[in-house]
């Protein structure tokens, strides 16, 4: 990964050189890599994910792309929705991310290689959008649940790759069963990094995982008990 930077008016863009450039079929960097109506317009949008801010899966020719603009929640989206404070372009929520994300998949985490994250800067305040490779046949873990696909040896997967991220000294903010995914061959995934953080051992890692504990009790339709002790058993057996 050859991380470069570019600046063109109010934006600043962040990107891996070698997913941008490279390829012949690869758009070009610039502010409309970020903009939803630009891949829409150009028929390039083959999908959409739920959420608060929507991600937009696309055919960037030579892989798939997952392009998501960062909106912000709760009463305070009441009065911007996009919109963050500007404290520096080295705290933007979108450069955090795609670095923070850039060093876990040189670790060799199973974490959506980043491609390109933009901020664009309006005086006191900015916005934002990142861009990751899409994992092929990747599917939440909250809809495997809610289909009732997810079985022990699943879950005891999905507590030793959590494991693999806390030994690591991922803090995963908002650890829940959409933020998990396994693709086809069964590996699980972790996504959506925003507001993570590297740190080191603390309480944090049992709130990650109550916080995942009450997702997976909202999703799943099996016996959740046994599948939440199949999570535990492989996480603690994991070894570093």
């Amino acid at each position: 990964m050859r991380l470069a930077t570019y600046r063109t008016g109010k934006s600043s863009i962040l990107y891996d050189a070698d997913s941008v450039c490279d390829a012949d079929s690869a758009p070009q960097i610039g502010p409309e890599l970020f903009d939803p109506a630009q891949w829409r317009r150009r028929h390039r949008v083959i999908g959409e994910a739920p959420g608060r801010g929507t991600s937009l899966f696309l055919d960037a020719g030579h892989e798939a792309w997952v392009l998501r603009v960062y909106r912000r929640g709760g009463l305070i989206a009441r009065l911007s929705e996009r919109r963050y404070v500007w404290t520096g372009l080295p705290a933007t929520r979108a450069f955090r991310e795609f670095q923070l994300t850039a060093t876990l998949h040189a670790q060799g985490l199973p974490v959506p290689r980043p491609v390109a994250a933009s901020v664009t800067r309006y005086g006191l305040t900015y916005e934002a959008a990142l861009i990751t490779v899409r994992i092929p046949g990747a599917r939440a873990l909250a809809e495997l649940l809610l289909a009732g696909e997810a079985d022990d040896a699943l879950l005891m997967r999905v507590g030793a790759t959590i494991r693999r991220f806390h030994d690591a000294g991922l803090d995963h903010v908002d650890l829940n069963a959409r933020n998990l995914l396994v693709d086809e061959k069964g590996q699980v995934w972790l996504i959506d990094l925003d507001r993570c953080r590297l740190t080191k051992a603390g309480n944090w890692q049992t709130s990650n995982l109550e916080r995942l504990e009450k997702s997976i009790f909202k999703f799943a339709e099996q016996d959740v008990p046994y599948l939440w002790e199949g999570l535990l058993d492989g996480y603690s057996k994991r070894k570093k």
